[in-house]
């Protein structure tokens, strides 16, 4: 941006060309915001309040119309997620919005089901996609919907396959066993610039719903565990910890859960 002020010298933007109002059909109201609240009214989550309001759009995460082709209507900006999605519709007349990977066209048709051909948008079970394809809107369990890689940018990569289960390499390093039946769209998830926005200003941030953070060491010790001292201390030799007391940065929470046989390499394993 030209820096005609000083919220505008380090903005950094991607360029949104997508026209359109959303499609009414396809709309769940505004989004209720509760601004960190719970049902007594009392603060739970930090920093939260204001922005916004939204509609919040129905996505098709599911892929459940298979064997019938859906045109792409049009691509749409989403205020709720990162990456675009695309509002389609099928020779059957239903509408459904998609979330659109890169290189999804205006005027493309795509399709879901074991019989659909492996191109760009189409929506298949892991037995049916060929090895080194990669793929996003993977779904863990079968007819759930899709639940991992649905960010900006991310694809995940299919490893190996066997009688029992197919390997996935997702985003993060990690190296996880899926069911042979569970649906992957192929492609990449849109909108890959996003990593690289600056928004600039405070106030941007402001819209988005997000309220101001205060570091722990600058504050009272009475207040956070990492306040007090004279001028800036900074934490010290003492081990990070939350508002609460709690052990933080870089503590494992993750105990016994079902899905640890599933893994079988950790994102944290670097090779």
């Amino acid at each position: 941006m030209k820096p005609t002020t000083p919220g505008r010298r380090h903005l950094s933007l991607v360029e949104v060309k997508l026209k359109g109002r959303p499609e009414k059909s396809l709309l769940a109201g505004v989004s209720h915001r509760l601004a960190g609240r719970n049902y007594a009214g009392r603060v739970t989550i930090r920093h939260r309040g204001g922005g916004e309001k939204r509609f919040l759009r129905i996505i098709d995460w599911k892929r459940d119309i298979e064997g019938i082709p859906g045109k792409v209507i049009r691509i749409e900006y989403d205020p709720n997620r990162s990456a675009w999605i695309g509002l389609i519709i099928y020779a059957n007349g239903a509408k459904r919005y998609m979330l659109a990977p890169e290189g999804l066209m205006v005027g493309q048709t795509v399709m879901a089901g074991s019989q659909a051909p492996i191109e760009v948008g189409n929506s298949l079970p892991l037995s049916e996609i060929p090895l080194g394809m990669t793929i996003h809107n993977l779904e863990l369990r079968p007819g759930k919907g899709a639940q991992m890689v649905r960010s900006a940018g991310q694809a995940a990569l299919i490893q190996a396959k066997d009688e029992k289960g197919v390997n996935v390499k997702l985003p993060s390093g990690e190296l996880r066993r899926f069911p042979l039946n569970v649906k992957a769209t192929i492609g990449q998830v849109s909108n890959a610039a996003h990593k690289n926005e600056k928004l600039g200003k405070a106030g941007r941030r402001r819209h988005m719903g997000w309220r101001p953070a205060v570091r722990g060491v600058a504050m009272n010790p009475r207040r956070h565990p990492h306040g007090g001292g004279e001028g800036r201390s900074g934490i010290g030799l003492k081990s990070p910890k939350s508002l609460w007391g709690k052990r933080t940065m870089g503590k494992k929470t993750r105990k016994n859960k079902y899905s640890d046989k599933l893994i079988l390499k950790d994102r944290r394993i670097k090779e």
